[in-house]
């Protein structure tokens, strides 16, 4: 997947800020990946899978909404991965994102279950709490 210029918002099935955040997710993951277009990588060497995408899109919610992700999901309307391609390929319609031919709405579908993604597996990192000060 990669952006292109957003065109005029239509009837969208999700929240708005899931739209936003969808965008926000591609672009941490292809910061993480280093696959930032322009950096040396081609169109085709910055694309993101489906997988790569929903991974990178948990990851910045736990980064952003900590134990709250789960919730801030729900109220968007995204109940599971395969919603994420849901909005990738409504995006994609609206000429906002681009795929390959590779690319497939299935490659979104189980790639981890929500709630032990985002609250089972969920650890806060206290290791900066309990340093010794000098």
């Amino acid at each position: 997947m990669s952006a292109t210029s957003q065109a005029p918002a239509q009837q969208q099935r999700f929240h708005p800020d899931a739209y936003r955040f969808v965008f926000e997710a591609l672009h941490f993951t292809q910061q993480r990946l280093d696959r930032l277009p322009g950096n040396d990588h081609d169109e085709e060497e910055a694309h993101i899978t489906g997988q790569e995408l929903v991974r990178g899109a948990r990851d910045l919610a736990l980064q952003r909404y900590g134990l709250l992700a789960r919730t801030v999901f729900l109220h968007w309307g995204v109940k599971s991965t395969a919603d994420f391609g849901r909005i990738v390929f409504e995006l994609i319609e609206r000429g906002e994102m681009r795929k390959t031919e590779r690319d497939q709405l299935s490659d979104f579908v189980n790639v981890y279950d929500f709630d032990d993604a985002l609250q089972h597996d969920y650890q806060i990192d206290t290791s900066s709490a309990f340093k010794a000060s000098a």
